[in-house]
């Protein structure tokens, strides 16, 4: 069941990043498709994305390490949808990882 849970946070997190990433690519303007790489980013991903090692550290010290970006992506990612706020940490720290 929590395979099933952490499968649909994925899920929910990388849709709304990916459409985020390639606003205005589908228009047919080169320039924001060229622009949409694994450096760019919204303010939103940079959140999440600055807290990877956090995240690392939370899951290899099973809960025990939280690191203060951890607690801002966590914070930002329940804020931001309902199957965040169903999650516990080391599910969303693990989906941070994967993504």
């Amino acid at each position: 069941m929590s395979r099933i849970l952490l499968a649909g946070v994925l899920l929910a997190f990388s849709v709304p990043a990916l459409a985020g990433s390639f606003a205005g690519s589908s228009a047919g303007a080169s320039s924001a498709g060229s622009s949409a790489s694994s450096d760019s980013s919204s303010g939103d991903d940079k959140i999440v994305v600055q807290a990877r090692e956090d995240a690392a550290s939370f899951v290899a010290s099973d809960g025990r390490i939280r690191g203060a970006q951890l607690e801002a992506a966590l914070r930002h990612l329940r804020e931001k949808d309902e199957a965040a706020r169903k999650a516990s940490d080391m599910q969303l720290a693990q989906a941070i990882l994967a993504r």
